[in-house]
Parts: C-alpha cells; sequence; structure tokens
C-alpha cells in the first residue's frame, strides 16, 4: 500500500507513488506510500502521457467535467482508449466519471511539502509508531481469532502467519482504518489534477489505477463506490486496484474478492502478494550476521540484494554466535541501513530475499523492518 509522503513516516499510505519513480529509492529515504501495489505487471498506455489540470475545480465539484459539462476532453480521450482497449462498455464507464468529485482533501494530503522544510529521517521514530504495544497487542487478538486462516495461508503461500498478520497490522491496524475515502474520486482527482504538475509521470500512473478501478467495477469485481485510502488503495492490506487485479486472491471461493469486509480473502492476498514477489518459504527475513565494525561501504541502497556470504566474509562479517547458517548462506543478500539522519547515525542488519520481499509491498526499508519487528514481537506472546 507507495508510497514519497507527507506522513511517509507516520504510517503507510497505499499508494504506489514509489512505483513511478524513475531512480531507485534509497536505503535511508523515507518510507513510500505504501504498497501492495507498488507493482504492476506491465505499463498502462491509456490517454495521453501529461496531466491537464483543470482550472478552478472546487472541493466535492465534478472532478471530469468542463465547463460545457462534458467530459473534458484528455478524460474522454482515456475512457474512450480504455474501452476500446480492453473491451469494456463505455457508456458505464463515462457515467462514472462524469459523477467524479474533486476531492481537495486528496490533493492537499499527496502534495509534495513545501520547500525548504526539511524531514528528518529517523528509523527510531518510525518504528515506535507501528512496534508499539496497541499493535502488539491488537496483533495478538488478531492473531488468535484468525490462527486457522493464518496458518492455511503460510501453508499455501510460504509466508509466515506472523508476517501476513503484521503487515494488516501496519496497514490498517487490522482492518480499524481503511480510509473513508470514494476511490472513484481520489483516483480521478490523482488522475486528472495532480497537485505536482512537474511529476507528470505520477499522473499518469494514477491514471493506469483509474483503469484498474474501472475494468474491475465494469466486471463486477469492484464496487463503484467502494471506499479506501485518499491514494485510492483498498481494503484491510490495502491493495492498489492493479494489485487486486493482478495478486488478489478470491479465499474463499465464492466468485467475489472482497478486500474490506473479507477476512481470508485479505490474509489470503498477502500471501499472494508477498510470495509472487520473491517471497521464499523457510527464509528468515534476516541474516544473523555481525556486520563489521563501519557497515556503511556495503550498503547500496537499493531494492534488490546484491552481496553473498561470501563478499560479506570478505569484508569482514561474520556468523553470530550459536546461530544457523542453514539456507540463507547460498542466497543473494544485502545490507540494510537504518538511519537517524539527524545525529549522523544508523543502525545495520542484513536483509535476505525475503526483506527484499516486503519491499515490494512498500519500497522502504524502514517499512519492511518494522513489519518484520512487528511481526517477532506477535509471535513472540502467540507462540506457533
Amino acid at each position: 500500500m507507495f508510497i514519497c509522503r507527507r506522513i511517509l513516516q507516520l504510517g503507510t499510505l497505499c499508494a504506489l507513488l514509489a512505483g513511478c519513480t524513475t531512480t531507485a529509492p534509497t536505503a535511508t529515504a523515507p518510507a513510500s506510500p505504501s504498497a501492495a501495489a507498488s507493482s504492476s505487471p506491465a505499463p498502462i498506455r491509456i490517454g495521453p502521457s501529461a496531466p491537464t489540470p483543470g482550472s478552478g475545480l472546487a472541493d466535492d465539484g465534478p472532478a471530469a467535467l468542463g465547463a460545457n459539462g462534458a467530459l473534458r476532453p484528455e478524460v474522454r480521450s482515456f475512457v474512450e482508449s480504455l474501452a476500446a482497449e480492453r473491451q469494456l462498455p463505455l457508456a458505464p464507464m463515462v457515467a462514472a466519471l462524469e459523477g467524479s468529485r474533486y476531492n481537495a482533501t486528496v490533493a492537499r494530503l499527496i502534495a509534495p511539502s513545501p520547500p525548504g522544510k526539511k524531514i528528518w529521517r529517523s528509523w527510531l521514530t518510525y518504528r515506535s509508531r507501528f512496534v508499539e504495544p496497541k499493535r502488539i497487542g491488537w496483533g495478538v487478538d488478531f492473531y488468535n481469532e484468525n490462527r486457522d486462516l493464518l496458518n492455511q495461508a503460510a501453508q499455501r503461500f510460504g509466508v509466515p502467519a506472523p508476517i501476513i498478520a503484521s503487515i494488516i497490522g501496519v496497514e490498517t491496524l487490522y482492518g480499524r482504518n481503511m480510509g473513508n475515502f470514494r476511490v472513484l474520486d481520489a483516483l480521478t482527482t490523482l488522475a486528472f489534477d495532480y497537485p505536482d504538475p512537474a511529476k507528470p509521470e505520477r499522473a499518469t500512473m494514477f491514471r493506469g489505477q483509474l483503469a484498474d478501478f474501472l475494468t474491475l467495477a465494469m466486471q463486477d469485481k469492484l464496487d463503484l463506490e467502494t471506499r479506501g485510502s485518499y491514494a485510492g488503495a483498498i481494503g484491510m492490506p490495502q491493495f492498489m486496484p492493479t494489485s487486486v487485479m493482478h495478486y488478489a486472491v478470491d479465499g474463499d471461493d465464492n466468485g467475489h474478492i472482497d478486500l474490506s469486509n473479507n477476512t481470508r480473502d485479505a490474509i489470503m492476498s498477502v500471501g499472494s502478494f508477498l510470495s509472487q514477489h520473491g517471497w521464499q518459504r523457510g527464509l528468515p527475513v534476516f541474516a544473523p550476521v555481525i556486520l563489521p565494525v563501519d557497515p556503511a561501504p556495503l550498503v547500496d541502497g537499493g531494492l534488490e540484494p546484491k552481496q553473498s556470504w561470501n563478499s560479506l566474509t570478505a569484508a569482514g562479517a561474520r556468523l553470530r554466535p550459536g546461530a544457523s547458517a542453514d539456507g540463507w548462506t547460498s542466497q543473494p543478500l544485502g545490507v540494510v541501513d537504518l538511519v537517524e539522519e539527524a545525529r549522523g547515525t544508523a543502525q545495520y542488519r542484513v536483509g535476505t530475499p525475503n526483506f527484499f520481499a516486503l519491499t515490494k509491498y512498500n519500497r522502504s526499508y524502514f517499512y519492511a523492518t518494522s513489519v518484520a519487528d512487528l511481526a517477532d514481537e506477535i509471535e513472540a506472546r502467540v507462540g506457533r
């Protein structure tokens, strides 16, 4: 759920802004909007590539209509292309867009911070907002209430039950805070009036998300009135529409995917997403490694592991006393830095491919580490 965002250090938005960046984020960058939808299997080519912001839009006014009461030209081009490319009915999609409303709150929340305002990145501050007593306690409750479902997902996808529970906890407080923005309004606002004209690629990305949302609605897989985050993310796991389309699972085989009200669908969909983004059954998230005194040169800041155990040992790393070297030593590894920017310090860990699978949910070292740490806290209290 990419999300980078205004509340980056406060929580996980459920958007996919990081998915449109043209360069790989660095390890010390703040968390991008979340996820669950951070990956689209293929680019969507619908409509013009650059946004054409409307003028004088008022909150709750029409989002897609021009002064003449008809769809703005770029909106009309978008929806006609969508109908033709995906063989979808044009009239109901036109009607949906005609009824969409501009949401000034969405635009304000997604807008970049004012120039000159420095946001100090702090791993300890970020972690304290997710790995804290209330979220841990609710996580234990969620785990115990859904133990069988979580274990079924773990068996099916190879993703441990505490990790799945933790992601739902980090994203939406176990379904308590899924967002109350009409997704159609949020996506139309961001697709055609993105508040930063200097970043047309993000408006293009949201047009792709709007295309997938309308496609799912026309296929009766999502309701046009679906509510979600201000970036358009949906349900307990905060999947963007593209992720709903490609990774969501009908957990109870009832012919419908409901990530907001059906816990089975939500749990299975998180497992599906991570499994399809490189999660490996049986690997830890972090390798039990003691790094050399100054690990900073080993950090490349990317979202793919590029080190090997041999290269790390050559640099002075060693196995933690009493730890097992089974499995992970043959895998690619990456050194993760968790920075305290104001202090000029950092904590360091060694991520396995499973750590980097978590960064596909949200392109942030902070996020992935918080998910892993919260999962550890939950597991310690529920037993297995």
